[in-house]
């Protein structure tokens, strides 16, 4: 007799999918909720790095020139990348006041961080970093000389990423997504899922 694997199909409500209802192997939910930590930890740790300037991006000395100050020092975690901008998408940059891309940068890392890495709001985040990430793409298009691929870099990889992560419910592993999809909120609007 044939004992073939089949999913359990427990749902936290029915009409909520959970994990085990898309994922069926134990090990590859354990994989994908490494992949989001890994993933919610990116942009926590760009948040605190661009916060407080622990040297790594922000605040780095590198042949005698300092990177950047921190944002509780009054540096701004956007001024170096906007000035960078050219090219086609230079002017929808221009029109950004610094201190409101700033507040909204930095909004953005840490509230898809914090809710990548809890697995709470993962759609929410999965598409707020995809818009984060297309931004910041358009702002390096087009590629310079030098690059190793035109179309797919970092920025596109970690939309997908994010994507997967929300799809799969990878919240669910390791994470509070099961406890998330009960609350009130998420019942009647499932796209906070």
């Amino acid at each position: 007799m044939s004992t073939a694997h089949q999913p359990s199909h427990r749902t936290v409500h029915p009409t909520v999918l959970v994990e085990t209802d898309l994922v069926s192997t134990a090990s590859a939910r354990r994989w994908l909720a490494v992949t989001r930590l890994a993933i919610g930890f990116v942009f926590l740790w760009a948040f605190l790095d661009k916060l407080f300037g622990l040297t790594y991006s922000t605040g780095a000395v590198v042949d005698g020139q300092q990177l950047g100050t921190a944002w509780v020092d009054g540096g701004s975690p956007t001024a170096g990348y906007l000035a960078s901008v050219t090219g086609p998408a230079e002017g929808f940059f221009d029109w950004l006041d610094p201190t409101v891309a700033d507040w909204l940068f930095m909004l953005a890392l840490a509230g898809i961080g914090i809710a990548v890495v809890t697995g709470a709001g993962l759609s929410v985040a999965a598409g707020a970093g995809t818009l984060l990430m297309a931004l910041m793409w358009l702002a390096e298009w087009p590629p310079t000389q030098g690059s190793t691929n035109p179309a797919v870099d970092s920025h596109v990889i970690f939309a997908l990423v994010l994507i997967v992560c929300a799809v799969l419910r990878s919240g669910d592993t390791w994470g509070v997504g099961r406890w998330w999809a009960q609350t009130p909120a998420v019942r009647r609007w499932p796209v906070l899922r």
